[in-house]
Formats: structure tokens, C-alpha cells, sequence
């Protein structure tokens, strides 16, 4: 089970079971995307791997199917450490304090990915929208007060981190890539 209980919360147990469902049905959701991403970087990873040979400068399909590559690399480590967000959470009080910076990462994706892959884009608004209610009630429950802005910094900077990381990757891995034309396309 994804949210356990220690005495403190007893009181608020009638309350917040009706979370543990939820929670249970959004780390499922949020699997069934991951997977859906995994298979589609496969598949790229896959396809593009001539790039690491023969790149041709001059193909704007080429620049567009790295780009491509790259934002679903970078989607899916977003997506994977939500993933281990959501299942770190121990408790009813620490629910406001591990997803309101996770619903602006998932909303980012999800626009990200509106005309690419409509079906994810769909299931990551779903998504936000479980999550977001989730906050919601455990900070009814708990008397937890957010800060916005705060949880649209820490997302902010988390996504930054992750795109330099995915970044130098993909850089890695395709070496006869000029990225900054990629970067201008």
C-alpha cells in the first residue's frame, strides 16, 4: 500500500483512505505512461542510430528526429522520478509536501506532447488532476498550507537539471551532431 499510517493520523483514517485508492490509481496511470514513453524512445533510439555514423547537416529530419528522441528521453526521466516521488510517500502528512511540485512537471509534459502523442498527453492531464486533488484533501485533512510559487520553483529547477542531464547525454551519444543548429531548428 502507498500510504501508511502511524497514530498521529488515526484520527483523520476515515478521512484519507479514500486517498490511498486514488494515490494507487495514479501511480498506475502514471506506470501505463511510462511504459508507453519507454517503448517510444525504443523505438527511436532505434531509428536514429545511423545519426551516430551518418549525419547528414543539411536533413532538418534528422535535427527533428534527435529533438524528438531527446524530449522523450527527457520526459521519461521526469516521469520515472515522479514515479519514485509518489511512491516514497509514507503518510498522510507527506502528501503536501511531495506532490505540488509534481503537478507543473506533469502539466509541462503533458503540453509538451499534445500533438506527438495525444493519448499520454490526455492520461498526463489526467494525471495532474487526480494529483492535484490528492493535494487538496491530505492538506484539508492535515491543515497544510502550499506555496505556490514555491512548488513551481522547485519544479522549475528540477526540469533545468533534468534537461542538461539529457542534454550531455544525448550529445554523448550522437558525437557528428552540431547541437546548436538543433537547438535553433
Amino acid at each position: 500500500m502507498l500510504v501508511k499510517y502511524n497514530e498521529a493520523d488515526i484520527e483523520n483514517i476515515s478521512h484519507s483512505v479514500t486517498l490511498v485508492p486514488r494515490l494507487e490509481y495514479s501511480s498506475n496511470l502514471l506506470s501505463e505512461i511510462i511504459d508507453v514513453f519507454s517503448e517510444k524512445l525504443y523505438d527511436l533510439r532505434k531509428s536514429n542510430c545511423d545519426f551516430v555514423l551518418f549525419f547528414d547537416e543539411s536533413d532538418k529530419n534528422h535535427y527533428n528526429a534527435i529533438e524528438l528522441e531527446r524530449n522523450f528521453a527527457f520526459s521519461l526521466e521526469v516521469l520515472t522520478t515522479i514515479k519514485k516521488r509518489i511512491t516514497s510517500i509514507f503518510g498522510i502528512r507527506s502528501i503536501p509536501e511531495v506532490l505540488p511540485s509534481l503537478i507543473p512537471m506533469i502539466r509541462t509534459i503533458s503540453a509538451q506532447f499534445f500533438s506527438i502523442v495525444p493519448i499520454c498527453s490526455q492520461r498526463l492531464s489526467e494525471l495532474s488532476v487526480h494529483l492535484g486533488s490528492i493535494v487538496l484533501d491530505s492538506a484539508s485533512l492535515t491543515k497544510a498550507r502550499f506555496d505556490f510559487s514555491q512548488s513551481n520553483h522547485e519544479s522549475s529547477i528540477f526540469l533545468d537539471e533534468v534537461k542538461l542531464m539529457v542534454d550531455s547525454k544525448i550529445s554523448k551519444q550522437y558525437p557528428n551532431v552540431d547541437f546548436s543548429k538543433l537547438y535553433d531548428t
